[in-house]
C-alpha cells in the first residue's frame, strides 16, 4: 500500500472519522456523493465502490449501467463544518468500468487523458480562477431576489454579513488545503470574488468543485444562499470565472521567451492563437447554460469580441504583465469568457485542446486589440466570426462541428452533452417569461 493511503487509513483511525464520502460529477459538473464507512476504505482503495451509473445523468445505459468508483487518495481532506457533530471527510474518485478501462462518462476521466496528452509533448498545465458569485437572503425563485448588501468593486465592509461569510469561506477553504491568493467585493451588489492559487489543472477542477460547496455550505450555515448563477440580477454585471493558463515544461514557462515580443514565446503566440480560433467553438462548454449568454452580451464588461490584448481587460483573451523580475514564471495568458457554473474538468480539457492545436499547427497571432471593446455596442453580428455564440444554440451549433470538441471530450460526454443542452434550449424557447407577459399582456 503507498504512503499515501497509510496517510489516509491512519488519519480516519486517528480522528475518529465516521464517515467518508466519495465525490465525483456528472457530465454537466454537478457534484455527486455517497458515503462509505471506514471499514470500508481498504477495499474501496483496492477494488473501488460498486455502483449504479445508470441512475446518473450522462453516465451509462442500463444494459451496461455499474461503474466502479476508485478514490483518489490524493484528495483526503477533513470536512471542516460539522454533521451532527461527526467527523467526515471526502475524496474524489476516477470512474472506470468493471475492467478497470476508463469510464468515458466521468469528466475526472476526461481532464486525466487531456492531461496525458499534453504530458506526452513534455507540458504541465497549470491553472488560476477568480470565481465570482452573489450572495441572497432566499433561493426560491417564487420571491425577488434580495442582495444582501449595497455595495460595489473593492468596497470596504467590515461588519456586514457578506463580509464574514466571505471571510468564514476562506477559513474553510483554506482547511481544506485550498489557498486563496485574493478576496474582495465585486463590482454589483452583493457580488464577491475569491481568486484560488494556481495549481496543476486536475487539482484545480477538484478545487473548483470543492469551492462551489464550501460557498453554498458557509452561506447555508447563516441562513443565507449563495449562487453561482451567471447572470442572476438585470441591469448589473454578472459572475465570470477568469481563468488564469500558465504551460510549464520541467520547470520552465514555455510561454515566456526574454527575447520575444513582450516576452512572450512563439509557443505562447500559437496557444493565444489556438484559444482564439477555437473560441466559438468551445465556448457551450465554459459557458453552458442558456442564462450563461445573459453575461455574454455588450456593455456589461464581459467579452463578446474574439480579441486578445496585453493590458485590455476587454479583450477575450489577455496577456497580463508580469510582475518585475518575475516573467520568467509569471508570464501566463487570462481567458475571460468561462463562468463559475462551467464543469471545470470539460473547460480546462478544451481550453489546453484549444491551446495545443495552436501549437500543433502552428497558428499565427492575429493583431492585438488595441480599443475598448467594451464600448462597442453595435449588436449586429458580422459574418466574419469575430464574435462568440450570442446564445446556447449557437453555441451548440458551432460545437457540433467540433473536430477538436469531439476529440477532447470523446464521443460518449461530446454526444450526451449536445443532446442534453439542445433539450434544455428547447425548454426555454417554448417557455413564456414575466419579460412577455408584462410587456404584451396587457398591450397585445
Amino acid at each position: 500500500m503507498d504512503r499515501q493511503r497509510e496517510y489516509v487509513l491512519r488519519t480516519v483511525e486517528e480522528r475518529g472519522v465516521r464517515l467518508v464520502r466519495l465525490w465525483f460529477t456528472d457530465v454537466l459538473g454537478q457534484l455527486k456523493s455517497f458515503a462509505i464507512s471506514p471499514a470500508e476504505l481498504e477495499n474501496a482503495f483496492e477494488e473501488g465502490m460498486r455502483f449504479d451509473g445508470s441512475a446518473i445523468d450522462g453516465f451509462s445505459r442500463i444494459q451496461e449501467s455499474d461503474v466502479l468508483a476508485r478514490p483518489d487518495a490524493r484528495t483526503f481532506e477533513l470536512l471542516p463544518w460539522a454533521e451532527r457533530g461527526e467527523t467526515s471527510a471526502r475524496m474524489f474518485c476516477d470512474l472506470t468500468t468493471l475492467d478497470g478501462t476508463p469510464f468515458a462518462g466521468d469528466p475526472r476521466q476526461v481532464l486525466r487523458r487531456n492531461l496525458d496528452a499534453a504530458r506526452e509533448r513534455g507540458y504541465s498545465f497549470f491553472v488560476a480562477p477568480e470565481m465570482e458569485f452573489f450572495y441572497f437572503a432566499s433561493g426560491d425563485p417564487s420571491k425577488p431576489l434580495e442582495p444582501l448588501d449595497t455595495g460595489g468593486y473593492f468596497d470596504l465592509t467590515t461588519a456586514d454579513v457578506s463580509s464574514d461569510l466571505r471571510k468564514q469561506t476562506i477559513h474553510h477553504l483554506e482547511a481544506m488545503g485550498i489557498p486563496v491568493e485574493y478576496s474582495f467585493h465585486e463590482d454589483s451588489p452583493s457580488q464577491h470574488e475569491i481568486d484560488l492559487r494556481y495549481t496543476d489543472a486536475l487539482s484545480m477542477a477538484d478545487n473548483v468543485m470543492t469551492f462551489r460547496l464550501v460557498v453554498r455550505e458557509t452561506a447555508m450555515e447563516r441562513g443565507v444562499y449563495a449562487t453561482f448563477m451567471p447572470k442572476p440580477l438585470t441591469g448589473v454585471q454578472g459572475s465570470g470565472m477568469h481563468t488564469h493558463l500558465s504551460l510549464f515544461e520541467g520547470d520552465a514557462n514555455v510561454f515566456y521567451d526574454a527575447n520575444g515580443e513582450h516576452a512572450l514565446s512563439t509557443t505562447g503566440q500559437a496557444f493565444v492563437a489556438g484559444l482564439l480560433h477555437h473560441a466559438a467553438e468551445i465556448t457551450a462548454v465554459t459557458n453552458q447554460l442558456v442564462n450563461s449568454y445573459k453575461r455574454l452580451v455588450a456593455g456589461f464588461e464581459a467579452p463578446v469580441h474574439i480579441s486578445w490584448a496585453r493590458n485590455n481587460r476587454s479583450a477575450l483573451v489577455r496577456v497580463p504583465v508580469p510582475k518585475k523580475g518575475k516573467e520568467d514564471q509569471g508570464t501566463r495568458l487570462e481567458y475571460r469568457a468561462l463562468d463559475p457554473a462551467c464543469n471545470p474538468y470539460l473547460a480546462f480539457s478544451v481550453l489546453l485542446a484549444a491551446g495545443l492545436r495552436g501549437i500543433e499547427k502552428g497558428y499565427e497571432l492575429p493583431d492585438e486589440t488595441t480599443v475598448n471593446l467594451f464600448e462597442r455596442f453595435d449588436e449586429r453580428r458580422p459574418a466574419d466570426g469575430t464574435l462568440l455564440p450570442s446564445n446556447l444554440s449557437e453555441a451548440l451549433d458551432r460545437m457540433e462541428g467540433s473536430e477538436l470538441v469531439h476529440a477532447a471530450l470523446g464521443e460518449h460526454i461530446f454526444e450526451w452533452f449536445l443532446r442534453n443542452k439542445r433539450a434544455e434550449w428547447g425548454a426555454y424557447r417554448t417557455h413564456v417569461s414575466s419579460f412577455e407577459l408584462q410587456r404584451y399582456l396587457g398591450t397585445w
